[in-house]
């Protein structure tokens, strides 16, 4: 397998962005898909969430994207998806001053309209949303190069496929180069390749094997200003010997070393831009201990021999699940047991969620240790430290200066007291932040075309729409998502055509079109959604 992004053919401002970012070689999807698009094929990948699809798809048409217009349409499922892919493109085109835009339901359509007025050269959207800014005469095709449909499966499953049609109809089927990455594929997405792909390449890559075992798995949800001290206080609480900290950039591993020594936590940042004999000198120092906390770029996840290590902290999170395997596998070797810690902002819960598909189970929701946890563990070792000393405590050269202070009229106790204080005072003064709770924040959850809060209403505003209500809510951890994939699923109809949600703590609210509403009733009667058996009504029969 290639081992370098440099054996790929991909620009040279390419190549310096993914060398900033900490992209070390291709994944096994990468390594076949970009030749293959700089080449100009059709590419049918077959690949799971989180092996590097969205650099897959996007590098080889990024550097070759000019200044003016929209030449880039990306497909996804889901609103998280299409801002997550959207950040990874404009992250991708950094150098080049890309202009990306995300447009999904729930968002005002007056700024999407603005956005693509003032022009854009990629566009990444959910069919539903991108279909309504064609038919509005906003959204212009004609000069589309590169289409991509991202997880055709999933947009299937939620009913898009006539949506997904009309889109690719607005497009210039001689011109466009035309991308499909899926999951699986099934006969409805091999008679869509076969109408609107030009003799695909088909590149199917075998999922690798998650072995996580040993790792005490837990993430904390923290904003993205707050996990500086999110970490101080875990690395202050936190029985830890080696720690492994990795960062996404090799500047942010830097800079991130930088606040922790000067925050009084010993660091050290390595990454590809030392030399090998720098490198090597750090990591000794690792290994003998004189070092205890080492921030990392994912080039340090791999061929590097770290051994006990017993704890890597996500500080921020991989976009790839294969590298969150890689990273955590630094710790519990040898038989021995480890922890991994990661961090995620309130909006990057669809990466976790990627990332638990892919090891097969879900990662432990922690609580972050609270001030008084905080205070308590050091006064812990101050109190053990000192009675150290207590416990090797024998007569020497002191005894002198003890006497002295005695006969001076000053008790053993007082003499013990000031040097209490006296230690104290000696130690590392670390800030102990106040950090604000994140854990339950809602506003990475999706919102369906409108904002409006229905309450209890029992009839839809929207015309020929009808209000619909189930007993499920928030309480059975209900999302949108799930609402929108299992009637689009189960009743077979387009995803877009749901209009309004509200998520109630113990029931939900929901608008189907008139002509939906009869299969939906009679085909959802029975379904469970979150392990729940569902009851759906109409609204105003409750």
């Amino acid at each position: 397998m290639t081992q370098s992004f440099y054996e790929l053919g991909l620009a040279p401002v390419i190549l310096e962005t993914l060398d900033s970012i900490g992209y070390a070689e291709p994944t096994p999807i990468q390594a076949q898909a970009i030749p293959a698009l700089l080449a100009g094929h059709d590419v049918l990948g077959q690949a799971q969430t989180g092996t590097g699809k969205t650099a897959a798809f996007t590098l080889p048409a990024v550097q070759q994207l000019t200044p003016d217009g929209l030449q880039m349409l990306v497909l996804t499922p889901t609103r998280e998806l299409a801002i997550q892919v959207a950040e990874s493109v404009y992250r991708y085109g950094g150098k080049l001053g890309l202009r990306v835009l995300p447009i999904y339901g729930g968002q005002s359509y007056d700024r999407q309209i603005r956005r693509i007025k003032k022009g854009v050269q990629v566009v990444v959207g959910t069919p539903g949303r991108t279909l309504d800014l064609i038919q509005k005469g906003v959204l212009d095709l004609s000069e589309v190069r590169y289409l991509v449909l991202d997880e055709a499966d999933e947009m299937l499953k939620m009913g898009f496929i006539e949506d997904i049609e009309s889109i690719l109809s607005a497009t210039d089927a001689d011109t466009r180069q035309t991308s499909l990455f899926s999951a699986t594929f099934t006969d409805t997405i091999r008679r869509l390749a076969s109408k609107y792909m030009h003799d695909p390449l088909h590149i199917a890559i075998e999922a690798e094997e998650a072995t996580v075992t040993n790792v005490t798995q837990r993430y904390y949800i923290v904003q993205e200003n707050q996990k500086i001290a999110a970490l101080c206080r875990l690395l202050e609480v936190e029985d830890q010997k080696n720690t492994l900290i990795f960062t996404r950039t090799k500047v942010g591993a830097a800079e991130l070393a930088e606040t922790l020594i000067e925050r009084g936590y010993p660091a050290v940042a390595i990454h590809g831009d030392l030399s090998q004999a720098e490198r090597e000198r750090i990591l000794r120092r690792f290994r003998s201990r004189d070092l205890t906390i080492l921030v990392a770029t994912d080039v340090m996840a791999r061929g590097v021999d770290i051994p006990d290590v017993s704890h890597v902290v996500n500080y921020d999170i991989p976009q790839l699940a294969t590298e969150y395997v890689h990273r955590i596998g630094r710790t519990a070797r040898a038989g021995r047991s480890g922890d991994a810690i990661t961090f995620i902002t309130p909006r990057q819960r669809r990466l976790l969620k990627m990332i638990e598909d892919h090891i097969g189970k879900p990662i432990t929701k922690s609580k972050l240790p609270g001030r008084e946890d905080v205070l308590s563990r050091r006064e812990t070792i101050f109190k053990s430290s000192l009675l150290e000393q207590i416990d090797t405590y024998g007569a020497n050269e002191d005894d002198a200066l003890l006497d002295e202070l005695i006969e001076m009229g000053y008790s053993a106790e007082q003499v013990a007291a000031g040097m209490i204080r006296s230690l104290r005072a000696q130690q590392v003064q670390r800030p102990l932040e106040d950090i604000k709770d994140v854990s339950t924040s809602r506003d990475d959850q999706p919102r369906r075309r409108s904002k409006e809060k229905l309450g209890r209403r029992s009839v839809s505003h929207e015309k020929g729409m009808v209000r619909l209500c189930m007993n499920v809510g928030r309480a059975n951890g209900l999302r949108p998502g799930d609402v929108v994939y299992s009637i689009a699923s189960k009743a077979n109809i387009p995803g877009s055509a749901i209009g309004a949600i509200d998520i109630q703590p113990n029931e939900t609210y929901l608008d189907v079109p008139v002509a939906h509403v009869d299969t939906v009733l009679n085909q959802m009667q029975h379904y469970k959604i979150r392990g729940q058996t569902m009851k759906l009504v109409r609204a105003n029969e409750r």
